[in-house]
């Protein structure tokens, strides 16, 4: 029998042409065109990807052709050659996958945390994230970070405002995006200096003005109220061990409240969409990284099998999340008739862990997230990306390896681990342990595995842990 023979991305595969479409691929998908080649006769590993991607493409077809649909198309256009065969040709593990490329990535992150030239000034208020995503993404390589200890508090002295908070560089305003991702990198980063840095008093005033009277968070004063503002106070307050009554001049005490988590749990709640997802504000469209946001934040103020099974209808959520996962692509998209992205997979991939620890493990396909990020979210000049075509960058670098990690994992919430941690305040994610790895049908050699991340924090287990015990033996601000 004739082998099958190896198509291009501009002469899409047979064996999937019924879901890709006869149009050219959007402009937004081929700033890498003239990348692929024919690349002749299938080998056995592309044989056998071949045959793995027929079992999982959707069995039925809407024809109704849309906007929609003809982008979806598309996206498998470009997609596709990734997962069937081999581009870049890295090399392959026993599987038959592309390696995780872990030298060129640390390459790429360092990079990430060097100078900038003068056009990157457009993203000086996001300091405190690229800082993040270069330290995580490195931390989940197994790369030592602690050389960037000095260097971070000094970044991180300069943007802290007198007020409490952190803005994205000296002399701007504090945000509570830029102060969650700014605690982080002071938690990995590590030691008694660096955290001494932080003014944990100005920053229980700072967060008691962001609290509202419904119970969410503003992410700035006057600002917009959303699930992104109640996921990073609790984070903060968490890690920080800062009390949980508000400070005298919150404006919240003048409509009753007492506490930061007032109301709070009520408010997630109020964010579920009809549909099953989470969005960022009561009546809006759900979305994969609001979907985190909320489960990170019930998972903070109490164990995830009492608090989201109180405040969420899970089974109903347990739907949504599924269906963010692309077929055949294997990653996840973020939004309903939305693409597959790298980043998604942690947003949702991340989601798992966390609802697991509700209900029941085993819940998602691991290994089709595994196979996306291996095979196709790879940047063959070094770090990782949304998807073929697009460009690498420290953000999707993080949340795929983040991804892969809760793929690799098995993240467990055990309330018997660390029973002398978290005694006090949001004491509830100190008690999460990993319990191995996957193993079940995994795709992923020995050299692909990734360290383990912290399934509510995202940061490496030890920061947490050392960070909150830190700031716990202390006896007050």
């Amino acid at each position: 029998m004739a082998l099958p023979v190896r198509s291009s991305a501009q002469a899409p595969s047979s064996r999937l042409q019924e879901i890709i479409a006869e149009s050219e691929r959007i402009e937004e998908l081929s700033d890498s065109e003239g990348e692929y080649e024919d690349m002749g006769t299938a080998t056995m590993e592309e044989q056998a990807n071949i045959a793995y991607l027929e079992s999982v493409k959707m069995p039925i077809r809407d024809g109704l052709e849309t906007a929609t649909s003809r982008l979806q198309d598309e996206t498998l256009d470009v997609v596709l050659p990734f997962l069937e065969g081999n581009p870049h040709d890295f090399p392959l593990n026993v599987y038959g996958l592309p390696k995780l490329q872990r030298k060129s990535h640390i390459a790429m992150l360092e990079m990430a945390l060097g100078d900038y030239p003068a056009p990157f000034a457009m993203m000086d208020a996001s300091r405190p994230w690229i800082i993040y995503w270069g330290l995580q993404g490195l931390s989940a390589l197994g790369h030592d970070v602690s050389k960037y200890q000095k260097q971070t508090a000094h970044t991180f002295s300069l943007a802290q405002h007198p007020e409490g908070g952190y803005g994205g560089g000296y002399g701007q305003l504090p945000h509570l995006a830029c102060t969650y991702a700014t605690v982080l990198s002071l938690a990995m980063a590590g030691g008694e200096e660096t955290y001494e840095s932080i003014d944990r008093k100005a920053m229980w005033h700072y967060l008691g003005r962001m609290k509202q009277t419904d119970g969410g968070f503003t992410m700035v004063a006057g600002g917009e109220e959303d699930i992104r503002g109640a996921f990073c106070a609790v984070v903060i307050l968490s890690l920080l061990n800062i009390p949980l009554d508000l400070p005298p001049d919150a404006p919240a005490r003048a409509n009753g409240l007492t506490t930061f988590v007032d109301n709070l749990g009520d408010w997630v709640s109020k964010c579920q969409s009809w549909d099953g997802g989470i969005s960022a504000a009561p009546g809006n469209e759900a979305h994969g990284a609001y979907a985190f946001c909320g489960l990170g934040c019930l998972s903070i103020i109490g164990p995830p099998k009492e608090t989201l099974n109180k405040y969420l209808n899970v089974p109903l959520l347990i739907h949504w999340l599924s269906s963010r996962q692309a077929s055949p692509e294997g990653g996840y998209n973020g939004r309903t008739n939305k693409l597959v992205d790298g980043c998604y997979s942690h947003w949702v991939g991340g989601c798992w862990s966390l609802v697991e620890a509700a209900t029941t493990p085993g819940l998602w396909n691991r290994t089709a997230l595994a196979r996306y990020i291996l095979s196709a979210a790879q940047d063959k000049k070094g770090g990782l990306r949304d998807k073929p075509g697009k460009h690498s960058d420290a953000y999707h670098t993080c949340y795929n390896l983040a991804g892969l990690s809760h793929a690799q994992h098995k993240y467990v919430y055990d309330e018997e681990v660390n029973k002398g941690l978290g005694s006090g305040n949001l004491g509830a994610p100190y008690h999460w342990k990993t319990e191995g790895e996957f193993e079940q049908d995994d795709v992923w050699g020995e050299e692909d595995v990734v360290r383990g991340v912290h399934p509510v924090f995202i940061i490496p287990y030890r920061a947490v842990y050392e960070c909150r015990r830190y700031f716990e033996e202390k006896e007050s601000f």
